[in-house]
């Protein structure tokens, strides 16, 4: 009897967290442990994490769009920039979290992710600087809701004056940039 990997019209076999929405399915193959390098998906994803604190992660997936119309394509230097008005306007945008304080910390988090690139010459530089050999993670150990690297990351962003980034946000975030490669040995896209 041939199995799901041998069988090309088989459904693929995927971590059971992303369900069968269409939407995280989609995330989950496309996106989820990819390794990037790209500072501007680490500022995407920085936001995007942050703002879902205490919340699903569908949640944010689903507003995806209306966060990136409403922070400037998640181009950091014009977030940096935003101003009371922008504020103002961020929290009558219907198609984002409309969490004042969120809304604060995405814009202070970006002039700090521009510290953060001017002393290490990117975000990238900085974050792997936290990796074992400076390289993603790509032994799968078990699910973690958190790991000494990100303790170690969400512990020196929060002292550089980062908001809605603690550890457990922090290793999502790792997750969903490939900083660690969570799929569960028997995925497909592994």
């Amino acid at each position: 009897m041939p199995t799901a990997k041998s069988n090309p019209n088989a459904e693929k076999q995927r971590c059971s967290w992303c369900g069968t929405d269409p939407l995280y399915m989609e995330y989950h193959d496309k996106e989820w442990g990819k390794v990037t390098h790209d500072d501007k998906v680490f500022f995407e994803f920085l936001t995007l994490e942050a703002a879902q604190a205490g919340l699903s992660w569908i949640t944010i997936l689903r507003r995806r769009e209306n966060y990136s119309k409403a922070f400037a394509g998640f181009d950091v230097k014009k977030v940096a920039d935003f101003d009371e008005n922008d504020v103002e306007r961020l929290k009558n945008d219907e198609g984002i979290i409309r969490n004042k304080l969120k809304i604060n910390s995405a814009i202070k988090n970006a002039q700090l992710f521009i510290d953060v690139q001017q002393e290490f010459g990117s975000f990238n530089n900085y974050l792997y600087t936290f990796m074992p050999n400076g390289e993603p993670i790509t032994e799968y150990t078990g699910p973690h809701v958190s790991t000494p690297e990100s303790d170690a990351i969400s512990k020196d962003m929060k002292k550089r004056g980062f908001k809605f980034f603690g550890t457990t946000i922090c290793y999502a975030f790792m997750q969903a940039t490939g900083m660690v490669n969570d799929h569960v040995p028997d995925c497909d896209f592994r």
